[in-house]
């Protein structure tokens, strides 16, 4: 099983396997698209994206910061707040999410909840 993994990731490429084992994931595009605008809190993340349950973007939020993308702070209280903001290799993904949207906007049918700052 291992084999055929290492085979298949050659074959299509070690960079764009990774990149879709973390990106591919639901709701992580949709959690980037709303800190792509702005350091937010955890509430307003959840609120920003229907759908989503509490522990689903915990973990999610918990592989981006792993992955380098996005940073946890704490500010002290009361009441202890906690805000979550891209580092600069998550910011740096801007242009290539506004392309997919862009190319989304062209090629995939209307529908879904897709945010609408990547349309330009």
């Amino acid at each position: 099983m291992a084999e055929e993994m290492e085979q298949a990731c050659k074959r299509v490429g070690e960079d764009i396997t990774r990149v879709f084992e973390l990106l591919g994931k639901r709701w992580t595009g949709l959690i980037l698209a709303v800190l792509m605008q702005r350091a937010v809190h955890f509430a307003e993340l959840r609120r920003a994206i229907p759908g989503i349950s509490e522990r689903m973007l915990s973990d999610r939020l918990t592989e981006l910061a792993a992955a380098g993308l996005v940073v946890r702070e704490v500010a002290d209280g009361p009441p202890l707040r906690v805000a979550y903001r891209l580092t600069g290799a998550g910011q740096a993904l801007d242009p290539s999410l506004k392309e997919l949207a862009r190319w989304a906007g062209t090629h995939l049918p209307e529908g879904g909840n897709c945010p609408k700052q990547f349309r330009e």
